[in-house]
């Protein structure tokens, strides 16, 4: 058996990433990658201006106890044009362009303000810094200067600073296509009525609901009977249309699982047991230009090899600049936890932090079959490969779920 860390490595190795590239308005570029960098276009802000409301003035002119004569207002969008004498200041409010003869900001709070018929005057009650309160024109992004690089996933923050540099669209990698499908006499489509020995097929909708966090386009060819034909002609309509075929059953040795050898008919295996738990049945292959991942039948294990094992390889075809691994915390269990050495075992739990550190505890039984153990979990208690039984009380590694399942 490989470990999980083997075999991502080994598919890494194989697999190269996309290189169509398509021109996307904005608005729906979330979650697309970048397929050339970003440069900035302009300066950020583009122009010198108020950081706060208050009075902009030069720092030369202020004096104890001389006051300033307010010869107008700056507004944002409605910059104070006229030229400001010496002796004098302006009005200014937040995002306003500072007049250019002027070089700071004081505050409201910090001024004392009389007025008389004909005019206004300010005395600062403390001598100002040059500069302060001030927002320099390309203070944020300088124009010419790297927004963001090739392979970079854009975040909805992302969005909205392309937007704040003008960026109408943007250049990205096309969207991955994935197919899934499930197969096995016994599953049932939700809805239907359920006979005596039969389960519903759920694998299909939380491993498409997974892969919609990923930003991929879904071709779902549906629930297939253990008929070898049928499972050789969704492989072929994979193999025309999809970048990757994903399925979930069938990659165990068994009199019905037909996935295994059809696979070996039409392209190349590469791996079919990973030394984790759940998710020792897991298969890696070529159908042609088409990749293959089979998951477990088991949910829990579908779920599991999905994303710890099929989510990084995904990201590399899809241009994804690498990015780091979740992160292990160390936390307290608060209950005892049963494992066999062998494989590397991913227990779901819940965790959360109190005065103390962070704890974590399991959610019930941990069958790879239960689904409730991860849908109510929102981390991995993460057991290595050589470690036994641990009593409650013991420090553990937890890996908090990604993004494709919170």
């Amino acid at each position: 058996m490989l470990s999980a860390e083997q075999a991502i490595t080994q598919m890494l190795a194989e697999v190269q990433p996309l290189v169509q590239q398509e021109t996307v308005p904005l608005a729906a570029a979330l979650d697309r990658v970048l397929a050339k960098p970003v440069l900035s276009e302009m300066n950020v802000p583009g122009y010198d201006n108020a950081a706060m409301d208050g009075f902009a003035m030069r720092v030369a002119d202020i004096k104890p106890n001389q006051p300033l004569v307010v010869v107008g207002k700056a507004l944002a969008g409605h910059a104070y044009t006229a030229k400001v004498p010496s002796g004098s200041c302006v009005v200014i409010t937040t995002g306003a362009v500072l007049p250019p003869e002027l070089d700071t900001v004081v505050m409201q709070e910090q001024v004392n303000l009389t007025q008389t018929e004909t005019e206004q005057h300010i005395v600062c009650q403390l001598v100002p810094l040059v500069g302060e309160h001030v927002r320099r024109a390309g203070e944020d992004i300088a124009k010419d200067q790297p927004v963001f690089a090739a392979g970079h996933k854009l975040r909805p923050a992302d969005l909205g600073l392309l937007a704040s540099l003008g960026f109408a669209s943007v250049t990205v990698i096309r969207q991955l296509n994935v197919a899934i499908f499930s197969s096995g006499d016994e599953l049932i489509a939700p809805g239907q009525p359920l006979p005596d020995g039969h389960i519903y097929d759920s694998n299909r909708y939380v491993i498409a609901a997974m892969l919609q966090r990923l930003g991929v386009k879904i071709l779902d060819l549906g629930l297939l009977p253990d008929e070898p034909a049928a499972i050789e002609q969704a492989f072929l309509q994979a193999m025309a249309n999809a970048d990757v075929l994903i399925t979930s059953a069938g990659v165990s040795v068994g009199e019905a699982d037909y996935t295994r050898h059809i696979l070996q008919k039409l392209g190349d295996i590469n791996f079919w047991q990973v030394a984790i738990k759940p998710g020792k049945p897991f298969a890696f292959g070529k159908l042609n230009h088409c990749w293959f991942f089979g998951l477990p039948g088991n949910p829990v294990a579908a779920v599991v090899t999905l994303e710890q094992l099929v989510q990084p390889i995904l990201g590399k075809l899809s241009g994804e600049a690498p990015v780091a691994e979740g992160t292990l915390l160390r936390a307290e269990c608060q209950v005892a936890l049963k494992k066999q050495p062998g494989r590397q075992d991913y227990q779901r739990g819940w965790y959360w932090q109190d005065g103390q550190g962070l704890k974590v505890k399991t959610l019930g039984r941990q069958s790879s079959g239960m689904l409730s153990s991860i849908a109510n979990a929102n981390c991995y208690i993460v057991l290595p490969a050589d470690s036994a039984s641990l009593p409650a009380g013991e420090s553990v590694l937890i890996l908090p779920f990604s993004t494709m399942l919170r």
